[in-house]
């Protein structure tokens, strides 16, 4: 892990905690693609059970965040993002391996995503263990009209 790196995992619409997932995903997501969520969308998704947001920070500043919603034995990674800045130091590998040690201390037994086909993330979640599971093409449509297939990943955590 990163000197001075911590984690800090919310369950509830806890205001800070959010304000700074918004300033990383200003940073992270590139508009081209239209994938930044907006506060009230995230609010919603807080409120809903099983529902928790981790973010990784230094000194206090925001470097990156993971949100995971559960249903019964299941979750699903909603968004993984890392500041650019902080990208390739492990930041994004800490919080994927955080949510995961939350989710089996949860008694949650697997963990998808879906991602767009060309995310450099997706060697991340391969390396972790992610295994491909099947292509949804052109699920995604970028703010330029642009449709992008989508990825979907699973990891077993009874192995």
């Amino acid at each position: 892990m990163i000197s001075g790196l911590t984690l800090d995992s919310y369950d509830e619409g806890e205001r800070n905690a959010m304000s700074d997932a918004m300033d990383i995903m200003a940073r992270a997501f590139d508009p081209a693609y239209g994938e930044a969520w907006t506060l009230p969308q995230l609010a919603g998704v807080m409120t809903m059970p099983g529902t928790w947001l981790t973010i990784a920070r230094i000194d206090a500043a925001p470097l990156g965040f993971a949100l995971v919603r559960s249903v019964l034995d299941e979750c699903e990674l909603l968004l993984l993002a890392v500041s650019p800045l902080w990208r390739g130091r492990g930041v994004g590998e800490t919080l994927l391996v955080e949510s995961l040690k939350i989710a089996r201390r949860r008694g949650i037994t697997s963990m998808n995503l879906e991602v767009r086909a060309s995310n450099t993330a997706i060697r991340l979640y391969e390396k972790i263990g992610f295994e491909y599971v099947h292509r949804r093409p052109g699920y995604y449509r970028g703010n330029d009209g642009q449709l992008h297939d989508a990825l979907s990943f699973r990891i077993d955590m009874l192995r």
